[in-house]
């Protein structure tokens, strides 16, 4: 133990890298064990289709990576990140030729919705004024432990008792209402749907509108960059960061078990039976059924956690494509070539089906697609005159039904998932035709292969765990107090599975590590006993 490093922290993705640079920041030894050969979890890049087309094989563009509070602090820029913006944040086209988008300021952005209906760039104007003032306290709140004291008072300062029912109204919105109440024509309300749906939100499901909101706010406000060279590119400046502060990353060293004695956790056995200590903690960036489940022996967690996690919803499984083009995407409304991410869906009536298909466990007919294009916003993914292109969408995680009618049954063996990567070349075929003639390679990840790739994604969910509001903020992962305490003492969550949730924004590991630094205060102590308490363990 004499060697052993103040803290452990499992998994090197984003959560578990700005953990064990915030722990490095402090003065402490860390060493991160990550299962795979390469470090980044759901943020590496790569050629998966063809020499000089570089992909990024999960996530893509960071509005977070810019704005959350933990991101900022990593300062990515000095260690190697070059930020790069698209002309238009985000963009949702429809078959008749029209596209509503964010633009480059508020101004663009009306004039793109007034295109749907008159009143609708004084709309856009008005709900963009709620986000300049609260967003960032908004975000404060989102991004702090619980109770989120600063940011909760200052959200409360600026909205007063008056304004504070009406946004808790707000909040609860499905945004099909919200976009119904702001805008009278058909693009500003798909942009608002698309993108809570990007967030896992159906237009009829309360609280889906502010997730709307807040998505089409940190576009306008910070844009959807992407890093120039790919997203690995982000895993790299975390990782140099923290082996500047002497921390230690080590690969293809999957950990079985975290080992607790006299009921703290003291550090961790990997593959093939070697123990590696923790003088002071072990944080975990794993979901919350493997952190319970598999990596804790069950005598250490109480049963009323074990009985929680039977109610653990993870989410979706993802389906992704990935296409080498010849050349640009040729859109029907052209203002969205200048777009980096593309929502595709025909309306918000098509979202409602595709979500609806979902909940029956059935493949979508017509499946709503999150789709990113580079070549325009960085020039070194793909080579001169060509476009790198990918789509991802949300397929059930046990599939009864294709409503496509083409018999996929969820086996995703080869016939089908070249089928279902035809059903999402048609759909944006609807919005860019000729796309299709345009195809030079093509990459398809199933849900088996995400999961294959990153752990946290069991069964292609992502987010470690659904959005919506029964798992959010104090029940994320289980109903407590959305804090990374656990009921063993010096360990920690620092996954997605945490509160604030899926995203690439370093928060659930930032606050796990915070945890772990501080001897709790009078208010984190009484959160801490109460956690535990609600946890079933005893005081």
């Amino acid at each position: 133990m004499a060697d052993a490093p103040d803290a452990l922290v499992i998994g090197a993705g984003p959560n578990g890298l700005v953990a064990a640079n915030v722990l490095a920041d402090a003065g402490w030894s860390v060493e991160v064990l990550e299962a795979q050969p390469e470090p980044g979890g759901a943020v590496r890049s790569g050629e998966l289709t063809l020499p000089g087309y570089v992909h990024d094989r999960f996530s893509s563009f960071y509005p977070l990576g810019v704005a959350s509070p933990a991101m900022r602090a990593m300062d990515l820029e000095a260690h190697g990140v070059s930020w790069r913006y698209p002309e238009f944040p985000v963009a949702h086209p429809a078959s008749d030729g029209s596209v509503a988008y964010v633009g480059r300021d508020v101004e663009e952005t009306a004039a793109a919705l007034r295109a749907f209906d008159p009143a609708d760039g004084d709309a856009w104007r008005r709900l963009y004024a709620h986000w300049e003032r609260l967003g960032d306290a908004l975000l404060d709140a989102l991004f702090a432990p619980f109770p989120p004291l600063r940011g909760g008072l200052r959200l409360a300062r600026r909205l007063g008792r008056r304004g504070a029912l009406d946004f808790a109204r707000f909040g609860l919105l499905p945004v099909r209402r919200l976009g119904e109440e702001w805008f009278a024509g058909e693009g500003g309300r798909r942009l608002l749907a698309g993108n809570a749906l990007h967030a896992d939100f159906s237009p009829e499901h309360p609280g889906g509108g502010i997730y709307g909101w807040v998505l089409v706010g940190l576009a306008q406000q910070f844009g959807f960059p992407v890093p120039k060279g790919g997203s690995g590119r982000v895993t790299d400046a975390l990782v140099r960061r923290l082996r500047q502060r002497g921390g230690r990353v080590r690969c293809d060293a999957r950990v079985d078990e975290i080992v607790v004695r006299r009921g703290r956790a003291v550090g961790v056995r990997i593959a093939g039976g070697e123990g590696v200590g923790a003088r002071r903690a072990v944080l975990a960036d794993v979901s919350a059924p493997a952190l319970y489940l598999e990596l804790l022996d069950r005598g250490h967690v109480p049963a009323r956690v074990l009985s929680a996690l039977e109610r653990f919803q993870r989410g979706n499984a993802t389906f992704k494509v990935d296409w080498a083009l010849d050349g640009p995407v040729p859109w029907l409304a052209g203002e969205t070539a200048r777009a980096g991410t593309v929502h595709i869906a025909e309306s918000v009536d098509e979202l409602t089906r595709t979500a609806a298909q979902l909940i029956l466990r059935e493949v979508p007919s017509a499946p709503f697609l999150v789709c990113g294009q580079y070549a325009r916003t960085d020039p070194t993914r793909a080579p001169a005159g060509k476009e790198v292109f990918w789509s991802y969408t949300h397929v059930p995680q046990a599939v009864v039904g294709d409503a496509g009618g083409a018999g996929i049954t969820g086996a995703w063996d080869e016939r089908e998932s070249e089928r279902f990567a035809d059903r999402i070349a048609e759909q944006i075929e609807r919005v860019a035709p000729g796309f299709r003639d345009r195809v030079a390679a093509r990459a398809i990840t199933t849900p088996q292969d995400f999961e294959a790739q990153d752990a946290n994604l069991v069964g292609g969910a992502l987010n470690g765990g659904t959005a919506e509001l029964h798992q959010q903020l104090v029940l994320r992962p289980i109903p407590g107090l959305g804090r990374a305490e656990t009921p063993v003492p010096g360990l920690y969550l620092a996954s997605a599975s945490a509160h604030p949730g899926g995203g690439v924004h370093g928060g659930c590991g930032a606050i796990a590590a915070r945890a772990a630094l501080r001897e709790p205060g009078v208010a984190r102590r009484l959160s801490a006993r109460a956690a535990r308490a609600v946890s079933g363990r005893a005081i």
